[in-house]
């Protein structure tokens, strides 16, 4: 046995009929950990905290709906076509989410909300952007209890063992894989401080920090993406997210290059 990290025996308790299952568990501790400390540096920028709460109950809800499409979008012919089930596309208790759906879906509704309450949605983004990082940082654990979303097979000293009900097909044999649930975990919190220090050193602003946050995520997503080996649509040899993960790096590190010579125009005040 080489694995150093042994996988849950189980992700899912039951409290009578209700199923408690880990994953869930883990996405609301990450919107929590997340709420508060977008509260801590919306306020050290002059802001209302308890706006932070408002645009959370528009972005969370359709966050969520938007990791279930882009999942469904993008993994389609497991829910239609001959002998699928398309009411399945609901299900989303069985699984299936995207973290790109969810930037997006959230996105949207931080825009309603932001809009409602006269707000620059580049400014509360800036001061989101540490918070998501370390929200996905903890979410990613989720995978762990699940096993799934695993690398490919390896015998490095923390490789990840994994039962063989969950083993990929033709792997059957096989029990170690990368633990990607872990590395991007670690390179979430390595974004979380890296978006924060960039920041002060270099007085971001605008939806600045954010593209930062961005372009890092993106670049790391893209490495721990090409590990996988769960079924993906390629596109001329890449995975469909390494794809994803490459227009959101580049979007973000052109629209920092074309605000590169804007002034600082300090700390925006919410209300």
């Amino acid at each position: 046995m080489t694995a150093a990290i042994p996988s849950p025996s189980q992700a899912v308790w039951h409290l009578g009929p209700i199923p408690i299952r880990a994953y869930a568990l883990l996405m609301v501790l990450a919107v929590l950990v997340g709420v508060w400390l977008t509260r801590r540096r919306w306020a050290a920028r002059g802001g209302d905290p308890g706006v932070v709460g408002d645009i959370a109950t528009w972005a969370v809800p359709l966050g969520l709906l938007g990791a279930r499409l882009y999942h469904v979008a993008t993994d389609w012919q497991l829910y239609f076509g001959p002998g699928r089930e398309p009411l399945r596309a609901f299900a989303i208790w069985e699984g299936g989410i995207s973290i790109f759906g969810a930037l997006a879906g959230g996105a949207v509704g931080a825009w309603l909300a932001c809009r409602r309450r006269g707000i620059a949605l580049r400014d509360f983004a800036d001061a989101v952007a540490p918070g998501i990082a370390i929200g996905q940082a903890i979410a990613r654990w989720g995978n762990w209890f699940n096993q799934e979303l695993y690398g490919r097979p390896t015998t490095l000293p923390w490789a990840l063992d994994i039962d063989p009900a969950h083993r990929q097909p033709g792997l059957e044999s096989t029990a170690t894989y990368h633990p990607t649930f872990l590395y991007e975990s670690l390179w979430n919190l390595g974004v979380a401080g890296f978006v924060i220090w960039a920041e002060r050193r270099f007085r971001l602003d605008r939806g600045r920090t954010f593209a930062v946050y961005a372009a890092a995520y993106a670049a790391g997503r893209a490495w721990i993406e090409w590990l996988r080996i769960d079924p993906s649509h390629l596109i001329a040899g890449l995975r469909l997210n390494d794809w994803t993960a490459l227009l959101i790096f580049t979007g973000a590190v052109g629209y920092l290059v074309a605000t590169r010579k804007a002034a600082p125009q300090g700390q925006p005040v919410g209300s």
